[in-house]
């Protein structure tokens, strides 16, 4: 069976290789992107089987990418995963209204985030 390809949007490097290390040794495929407008064109080009998406990111919010991606037809059906530092009530609400698929907050439980990936991805 092939490999589900997961594209995380993170300007942090550090988080990258973390949640990478956990998800490769998971079995799945990891590809990245360090800011909003390279993480939309991954997205695009790659159409990943789900996005982790960071909120604050350079060039292109979080939010504004999801909105981008859910809104057009060709990717609204990429799950995607917010994954962000911002708990507030409101923050997850705007999640909601950009239709984002999942809300993790970090500092993270890796084992939240897997079991929240394999149920988006249908396992």
């Amino acid at each position: 069976m092939d490999k589900k390809k997961i594209l995380i949007i993170e300007d942090e490097k550090d988080l990258i290789e973390t949640v990478t290390l956990r998800l490769e040794a998971n079995d799945y495929e990891v590809i990245s992107a360090g800011d909003g407008l390279e993480g939309l064109d991954k997205a695009k080009k790659e159409k990943p089987d789900l996005i982790i998406l960071d909120l604050m990111l350079p060039k292109m919010d979080g939010y504004k990418v999801c909105r981008l991606l859910k809104f057009d037809e060709k990717y609204k059906k990429i799950p995607i995963i917010i994954f962000t530092a911002c708990a507030h009530e409101a923050d997850k609400n705007i999640g909601k209204e950009v239709r984002a698929d999942g809300y993790i907050t970090k500092p993270f439980d890796a084992k939240v985030l897997l079991e929240k990936i394999s149920q988006l991805l249908g396992g």
